[in-house]
């Protein structure tokens, strides 16, 4: 669990709420429902017209990476690549063909059966780039998502407020219609412009740095097995990819 996630929407959220108490404020002013239903189900909608189904399902399903990041355990990984090596050098390359049948990282399995298969090391370089380079265009598709959101909501939340101004005018000659009128023109445009820089931007921006950390272990991956290809010494294989742990 992110707990800096956690205190951060916390935070966020007090000096908002915290903030319009101390000007004499009422909680009760910002919860209005209709402001809500406009800026998020415009904006939704928007994003459905933007992005294919599966990408905007994938950035959705991609929320809980902001709670919950996908763990890369390098030096654990570190640590497997190296036994492999030394497995390599006394058995040889089919030695590995065991521990590929039960590796459970889908992406380290390739590249065992690309060694176990006798493939050249220039050849499992290029399909596991191909592989890593996908799956990265693909998340970064998803992260793209909140992107989008963070773009439209300030803009629906503008619709929202001109909504609002409409029924106001409409009902000049009823002053008991003027105050939900107003209410959801102001609170729509708090909305948008408060859901895209508190939570949309703020969680694409880290969605893409925990794609860009999950290439760079794949990365370590291929330069790895690539070293084991290439008959490396399994020492200088392990201080190659102690490199890319962040210290």
């Amino acid at each position: 669990m992110d707990f800096g996630t956690i205190i951060g929407i916390f935070l966020a959220l007090a000096a908002i709420v915290g903030g319009n108490l101390m000007e004499g404020g009422h909680t009760e002013s910002l919860m209005v429902f209709t402001a809500f239903f406009i800026v998020m189900g415009g904006t939704l909608g928007a994003c459905m017209v933007q992005f294919p189904m599966s990408t905007f399902m994938l950035g959705m399903k991609m929320t809980a990476w902001v709670f919950k990041p996908p763990k890369q355990a390098h030096s654990e990984a570190i640590e497997k690549i190296v036994s492999w090596s030394n497995i390599a050098r006394k058995e040889g390359l089919l030695g590995l063909e065991a521990i590929s049948e039960n590796e459970t990282d889908a992406f380290a399995k390739k590249g065992l059966q690309l060694l176990v298969d006798g493939s050249e090391p220039e050849t499992i370089r290029a399909i596991m780039e191909v592989d890593m380079d996908t799956k990265e265009h693909a998340a970064t598709q998803g992260a793209k998502v909140f992107d989008a959101i963070g773009g439209y909501t300030p803009t629906i939340g503008i619709i929202g407020a001109v909504m609002g101004l409409i029924h106001v005018m409409n009902n000049l000659a009823d002053p008991s219609k003027l105050g939900s009128g107003i209410a959801v023109a102001f609170v729509a445009t708090i909305y948008g412009v408060g859901i895209a820089n508190l939570f949309a931007l703020p969680m694409a921006n880290k969605l893409k740095a925990l794609i860009h950390d999950q290439t760079q272990f794949r990365q370590m991956i291929i330069e790895g097995v690539i070293s084991i290809a290439e008959g490396e010494n399994p020492r200088n294989i392990e201080t190659k990819l102690q490199g890319y742990i962040h210290h």
